[in-house]
């Protein structure tokens, strides 16, 4: 995790911020004056990590959201670093290019190979160009298929992390058939025949993160969201403005807590006390046990029963209300549009 000189805090974190500049301002006199100030610092350390675990009890939807965007929060290449070991990287979808938004590959997890695939979000101003903010391009998804079908091909199991703002909406994206890779996506992780497991690891938008989130078990990091818009495209749409982001937040429904309550989700993977960028390694170790965990579930369950319960499982999904008088028939509803369109 990055250390404190370089460590950046949104504005609900800030009594976190001041006990962290008064332990510096204790280590610097500590070192001047040759006091000694150990049992103090230990003491707000201490309190560093109750304030942490404070200042996440009770965010709103919106704060939420912030925290999934943390730019010290851990990406898809941190996760698989702190988690797995020999991991291989695959490039490209072997028709267009390497998609830098979207990484994957095999690696060891707990001695068994699997094959990890995510968005990939940069770390500073150049690498988040060079990975396009983790928006990826239709190759991107067309890459993930192709290592899905690999994964297959070699009866390896298949998680996914999901960290992005949305599918690329560029025009040159929508020319190489945007919807078509997320559809084709969609329609061919329904019907993998080895275990798949997706998880959200911080930002969960539209069909950028539908691209790759379909699976036997999907989960939600405590701090994460997950929702069709993201508040400020939700906000411009409807109010013409970004102002209202907060309130399109609320009325999404878009936490972790709500997508469970919905059934959209199967669990909440918890984080470190005041979310994963505070402990990369407990974030890691945490994610990790749960996949051990359900990838031993799922070895033992029969390939066409778990093919069908992953059908089962999102074709229940949503809630839906038919609407008319059911009891007219159809020829008395055409007689009333009739009347409608011709004034009667």
């Amino acid at each position: 995790m990055p250390a404190n000189a370089n460590r950046q805090f949104l504005d609900f974190e800030k009594p976190i911020k001041d006990l962290i500049d008064e332990i510096e301002k204790l280590r610097h006199a500590q070192e001047n004056k040759k006091i000694n100030y150990a049992d103090k610092i230990a003491e707000l350390e201490n309190l560093i990590v109750e304030r942490r675990r404070e200042v996440t009890q009770n965010l709103s939807s919106w704060q939420k959201v912030q925290l999934s965007r943390h730019p010290d929060r851990p990406y898809t290449l941190k996760y698989i670093e702190k988690m797995t070991t020999n991991f291989v990287e695959l490039y490209g979808d072997r028709n267009v290019r390497d998609d830098k938004a979207m990484v994957g590959g095999f690696a060891l997890l707990e001695g068994q190979t699997v094959m990890f695939i995510g968005q990939q979000k940069g770390i500073n101003t150049k690498t988040r160009q060079l990975r396009n903010f983790g928006m990826a391009n239709p190759e991107g998804y067309r890459k993930a298929l192709r290592l899905m079908k690999l994964a297959e091909k070699f009866n390896k199991p298949i998680v996914t992390l999901i960290d992005t703002p949305g599918a690329y909406p560029g025009l040159e994206a929508e020319e190489r058939g945007q919807g078509e890779a997320i559809a084709r996506n969609i329609y061919e992780m329904i019907r993998l025949k080895v275990p798949v497991i997706c998880v959200i690891i911080g930002e969960g938008a539209s069909g950028g993160a539908l691209g790759i989130g379909v699976g036997d078990r999907v989960y939600m990091m405590e701090n994460t969201w997950y929702t069709v818009i993201s508040p400020e495209s939700c906000s411009s749409i409807l109010w013409r403005s970004w102002d209202k982001k907060e309130v399109a937040a609320e009325q999404l429904k878009l936490t972790a807590e709500h997508m469970k309550s919905f059934g959209l989700v199967d669990d909440i993977i918890p984080e470190p006390a005041g979310g994963a960028h505070w402990d990369y390694d407990e974030a890691a170790q945490i994610l990790k046990q749960h996949l051990v965990k359900v990838l031993a579930e799922l070895k033992d369950v029969p390939v066409e029963e778990r093919i069908n319960s992953r059908i089962e499982k999102f074709g229940k999904m949503g809630f839906w209300e038919e609407g008319g008088n059911n009891e007219q028939t159809k020829e008395e509803q055409m007689n009333e549009e009739v009347k409608v369109q011709t004034g009667e």
